[in-house]
């Protein structure tokens, strides 16, 4: 299993050497390539800590039931299930990445992406158009999922491939930019629960940071449209192309190869995501749970996650530049073991004296965790896999990963909270998925030599 990881590494090398072959391509200005790949996942991201953050007012608009919390649930529910759509536009948005090129793949997602946000920023209402409004939310979802599911396994792909050096702070940005969105979304949901009336919010003040999505769409897709595909992607083809001139056998499907030979890098993917993607959407829910939990104002909930959002944007490249130094793992088991042993006790505290001082000091501390534990994931996933199945492997093991641990994380806490009347659920919930993370970072390190 050393030596597959080893393969993998010695792949991204030959791109690395063929990179210093391509004259001006290897000379593409850094903060170029980190702008044109980060705005595609911030924006995936914003989309969906917007719909977390109003999803009270969402599920009085759309999913109307006699019972609040009923309808708050089928509101996360349909969060949940889009959720689905994800492992499909993996398969599909990572292979075409692998078979196409990052870049065309890139151009497609946040082109779908877009539409998306569009959707949901002009649905009509529940009262106006009766269940068709739910419906087009979901659907609206659902093609938000599909898109998502190719961008983190193709951006990332492209940076660590145009920069083979430094992966680690390369592949930083793409969870850097999702505090820029967390941070983006967070001032969004203060201002407008803070400025607005109850019936403006409702009527018009939801679709403000919808609107604002779609509009940074075709941003993103005219900087993705000028930029260079990858050395490494453009040496793997002509390679390819060779052995078939040569009369050798048709390159394998990426996705065959994919879950026939590299099963247990998909797990390790997987696993490494739990703790992180658990506490990704928990964050997410933390407004909602400011409001329905502690009893705090709304605008309260928003702006303790704004500190989440700074310091996981300022801290996240940081990291990412040590990790480079010090390998990976060590720094995750360090944050992961933190996270298990803190974030109980912090959950307690916050409950024990509800206020928005407190929550401050309590998400700046699950912030700076998430940032140490986050950091190395992208580096060390898109290690394990080779060029010619990298964008397909992350793609699939990202999504697998988000999708059962992490979209359905606020239904989940929600569920747990209303049936067992425990508000430190949130808490327990993050230390089991610390003990998945931890468990696999120690098999990964023993077993297959990641480090």
């Amino acid at each position: 299993m050393n030596s597959s990881v080893t393969a993998a590494g010695a792949d991204q090398t030959n791109g690395a050497l063929s990179a210093g072959n391509e004259g001006a391509r290897a000379s593409v200005p850094v903060y170029k390539l980190i702008v044109a790949t980060s705005i595609g996942n911030a924006l995936e991201w914003y989309d969906l800590i917007v719909y977390g953050y109003f999803a009270v007012t969402i599920s009085k608009l759309f999913f109307p039931a006699h019972d609040a919390t009923v309808s708050l649930l089928m509101a996360l529910g349909t969060f949940a299930l889009s959720y689905l759509a994800r492992p499909l536009g993996a398969f599909v948005l990572g292979a075409y990445a692998d078979r196409s090129g990052r870049r065309a793949s890139l151009m497609l997602s946040i082109a779908m992406m877009t539409v998306g946000t569009g959707l949901i920023a002009f649905m009509p209402t529940y009262a106006a158009i009766g269940v068709w409004a739910p419906i087009g939310i979901f659907l609206s979802r659902l093609l938000q999922g599909f898109s998502a599911g190719g961008e983190f396994g193709s951006s990332t792909a492209f940076l660590v491939e145009h920069v083979p050096n430094r992966p680690g702070f390369m592949s930083s940005w793409q969870f850097a930019s999702q505090g820029a969105s967390t941070l983006l979304a967070s001032a969004f949901g203060a201002v407008l629960t803070g400025a607005l009336t109850q019936p403006q919010l409702e009527s018009w003040g939801w679709r403000i940071p919808f609107l604002f999505g779609m509009l940074v769409g075709p941003i993103g897709l005219y900087i993705r449209k000028y930029v260079d595909e990858t050395p490494a992607f453009e040496h793997d083809v002509a390679h390819k192309r060779q052995a078939q001139v040569a009369g050798g056998e048709a390159s394998q499907s990426p996705v065959r190869e994919v879950l026939a030979t590299q099963k247990s890098r998909l797990l390790v993917s997987i696993g490494a995501l739990v703790l992180t993607t658990t506490a990704n959407y928990m964050i997410l829910y933390m407004p909602t749970y400011a409001t329905k939990q502690l009893g705090l104002p709304p605008a309260q909930g928003y702006i303790a996650t704004l500190v989440t959002g700074f310091v996981i944007m300022t801290l996240t490249p940081f990291v990412g530049h040590w990790s480079d130094k010090v390998g990976r793992i060590r720094i995750m088991l360090t944050a992961g073991a933190l996270f298990f042993c803190t974030v109980y006790p912090a959950f307690a505290y916050m409950n024990a004296h509800a206020s928005l001082l407190t929550m401050m000091v309590v998400m700046l501390w699950v912030g700076t965790l998430k940032a140490v534990y986050f950091a190395p994931i992208p580096a060390l996933i898109s290690s394990l896999f080779p060029t010619r199945t990298r964008a397909t492997g992350m793609a699939v093991g990202y999504n697998l990963g988000t999708t059962i641990f992490g979209g359905f994380t606020p239904l989940a806490v929600a569920w747990l909270i209303a049936s067992t009347g425990n508000k430190l659920a949130p808490g327990m919930y993050l230390m089991v998925g610390a003990v998945v993370s931890l468990t696999t970072l120690v098999i990964a390190k023993t077993r297959m030599g990641v480090r």
